[in-house]
């Protein structure tokens, strides 16, 4: 059973008295397990097609399903809980509390979102660090930190409650070159462990490469998609 199913999906934006289409009549599905890429220029529809995966926005036609919901018939309150409960983000400019530690960063949504236990929380953001391998620095807040370990750190926060579906909107464009394929790596064997399906927002061809499934995007419509054995 699919993950996500879209058909005939649009989207249009109200710019004053002018109507300006962002999707096209998009249809595609994502598999349980997935790395797929959603790529295309800026302005081809593919950040605000992630939004609508992550219940953000809401379609103005056609119809949605993200783990057998149809998250446009949501409200704002029922989406955030469907977020929580099954979704993970990773940004690209890594959107960590500054003043919280890297552990205490890890731990923030299960706090939040999640009312776990100290217990089985300390054992979660003990196992996280380890798999991202920054256990020695739990202690460092986001200042004390460079970047590929800040992104390390995002990773293991969009993991912390073990969610179905991580949406990551260019991940990797703050990054230099070796540190991005490191996080590329480490996605990867993250949802080879936790069986996690990472969907991303990019125009970075380093993404495009990692990808199994790419869907290419121009003027909010889908113009090709293809998919490689991993």
């Amino acid at each position: 059973m699919s993950l996500v199913t879209a058909s005939e999906l649009t989207k249009t934006y109200r710019a004053g008295d002018v109507d300006v289409p962002a999707l096209r009549g998009v249809d595609f599905t994502i598999e349980p397990g997935a790395f797929v890429a959603f790529v295309g220029p800026s302005g081809s529809g593919k950040s605000t097609l992630l939004n609508m995966i992550g219940g953000l926005d809401k379609p103005s036609t056609g119809r949605l399903t993200v783990l057998d919901t149809d998250i446009a018939a949501l409200d704002r309150r029922a989406a955030a809980d469907f977020r929580g409960a099954n979704l993970g983000f990773i940004f690209q400019d890594f959107n960590l509390i500054p003043v919280l530690t890297a552990y205490e960063n890890i731990e923030y949504p299960l706090l939040m979102v999640q009312d776990w236990d100290d217990a089985k929380r300390h054992a979660r953001v003990t196992e996280l660090l380890e798999a991202v391998g920054m256990a020695d620095q739990a202690d460092k807040r986001p200042d004390q930190l460079s970047g590929g370990q800040k992104q390390r750190v995002a990773v293991a926060r969009a993991l912390a409650t073990r969610p179905k579906l991580v949406l990551a909107d260019e991940p990797t464009a703050n990054l230099d070159h070796d540190t991005a394929y490191r996080i590329l790596d480490l996605m990867k064997k993250m949802r080879d462990e936790f069986g996690t399906t990472f969907v991303f927002s990019t125009h970075d061809p380093k993404i495009m490469g990692a990808a199994e499934v790419t869907f290419t995007l121009e003027d909010g419509r889908l113009v090709s998609s293809g998919g490689k054995h991993a």
